[in-house]
């Protein structure tokens, strides 16, 4: 008798955790609806999604953030409702499609990355009489400021998810870009300086500041390198989803450029995409 009685215990166990995790998500629903009141299409986005990936929809603080190179930002809260609700929509979209990626470059037969893209939280801001910065990311945690301007379409949404994604996945690794990536970057930066047509080989992305240099490789913002190794993870998301998508690169593989480039993407594929890389080898090599 003893093995149905662990069979009995076994399930009743079961069955208390699937109580518990109905009562968690009741109780965040409750949250949410509450939350989102004044928008009833907003509260079903904010708990779909919240149902879908665990990523859950607040709002930031009242802040003045020192912005670097931006200068010195006002941020107010800003629930994603009425006139701001797409940005909500938006996100939404772009978690799903992230959630599509992963699970179509990392089927169950190959080994799964290190990488963290559930359960998150979503503090929403407004900046007021500018429109930076687009977002940003620690502890878990993206800020998304409705005025950003690189959030004005579904696609540019979910690159800059992606990009804030990756620093929280940086920082979850210790801070690994600064460690890994710095001497490399440090080179690239002493010989270019802001340059654009010296930098253009090296640059991730195309990602430019108004008036200044690829976001990558711009100054005064925070430790640079960590936004070098953010857009390098974009790239990975581009080339991966191209080669997907097409089966080829419309344009020269990132880590067919100079040295430096593929040692950075190498570092990046073993750290945080389990050696996974769809593009292939390079010709020279």
């Amino acid at each position: 008798m003893r093995w149905i009685i662990v069979a009995w215990a076994c399930a009743a166990g079961a069955a208390a955790a699937a109580d518990a995790s109905d009562a968690k998500h009741a109780d965040v629903d409750t949250v949410l609806a509450t939350r989102f009141a004044s928008d009833a299409k907003a509260k079903a986005v904010a708990i779909a999604l919240y149902r879908d990936t665990g990523d859950i929809v607040d709002v930031g603080a009242d802040e003045i953030m020192d912005g670097g190179y931006r200068g010195k930002i006002h941020l107010v809260p800003q629930l994603p409702v009425g006139d701001y609700r797409m940005h909500l929509v938006w996100v939404a979209s772009a978690m799903k499609d992230i959630d599509a990626f992963f699970a179509e470059v990392f089927p169950r037969d190959v080994t799964a990355p290190a990488y963290r893209w559930h359960q998150l939280t979503f503090r929403f801001v407004r900046s007021v009489g500018k429109h930076t910065p687009s977002a940003s990311a620690s502890a878990w945690t993206i800020q998304y400021n409705v005025e950003g301007s690189l959030l004005t379409s579904a696609a540019g949404v979910r690159e800059t998810l992606w990009h804030e994604l990756f620093h929280l996945n940086d920082e979850e690794h210790g801070d690994w870009s600064a460690k890994t990536l710095a001497n490399d970057y440090a080179a690239i930066v002493k010989k270019c300086g802001v340059k654009l047509r010296c930098l253009a080989p090296y640059a991730p992305n195309d990602t430019v500041v108004r008036g200044g240099t690829f976001y990558a490789f711009q100054q005064n913002n925070g430790d640079a390198v960590h936004e070098y190794a953010a857009e390098l993870a974009v790239r990975y998301f581009k080339e991966q989803t191209e080669m997907r998508t097409t089966g080829k690169l419309s344009r020269r593989a990132f880590k067919c450029g100079p040295a430096e480039n593929a040692r950075a993407w190498q570092a990046i594929v073993d750290e945080f995409f389990a050696g996974r890389d769809l593009v292939p080898r390079c010709p020279d090599g």
